[in-house]
């Protein structure tokens, strides 16, 4: 049987951590920035892990 193939998109969005987490960047900074105020973009600059309840989804699409 082939190997399975990684999905190419969640290749681009997510990375595994060390101890197995994954790690994703937050939505909301890509357009229709300027009513959003500063404090809250910068915040959004900051990535954050995915929900334990997605990890199994993303995980079968990185397939690990």
């Amino acid at each position: 049987m082939p190997k399975m193939k990684t999905k190419s998109g969640a290749k681009k969005r997510f990375s595994l951590t060390a101890s197995g987490k994954i790690k994703r960047k937050q939505a909301y900074k890509s357009h229709i920035l300027t009513k959003k105020a500063k404090k809250r973009k910068r915040n959004l600059t900051k990535t954050s892990y995915v929900h334990k309840s997605d990890e199994k989804n993303i995980k079968s699409m990185l397939t690990v």
